[in-house]
């Protein structure tokens, strides 16, 4: 069970949707929070994709943290143990499972 980021995947929100169109992806689902907020630890079943569109988010794995900026990737493999803490920008991002 880990993650991987990928740096600089995507130009914007139209790219993301369309590399999960590609990838069969489910529905995406786009949230965002203010600078410093957190989610606690915790995991899901299924594998999650997620870009970060504007600002930054800083994911908490078991094997150290992953900082996300605009146009990043993060692949979440079902079960992994994560939590987060918004930059201080802010932050947006579009996820989904496959």
């Amino acid at each position: 069970m880990t993650a991987s980021k990928t740096a600089s995947a995507v130009r914007g929100r139209d790219a993301a949707l369309e590399a999960f169109r590609v990838e069969g992806c489910s529905a995406p689902r786009s949230w965002g929070n203010g600078p410093g907020d957190t989610y606690g630890r915790h995991e899901h079943g299924f594998h999650k994709v997620l870009f970060c569109l504007d600002g930054s988010i800083t994911f908490h794995l078991d094997d150290g943290d992953v900082e996300l900026g605009a146009g990043d990737r993060l692949d979440v493999e079902p079960h992994t143990e994560h939590g987060a803490t918004v930059g201080p920008g802010g932050c947006s991002c579009v996820e989904a499972s496959r």
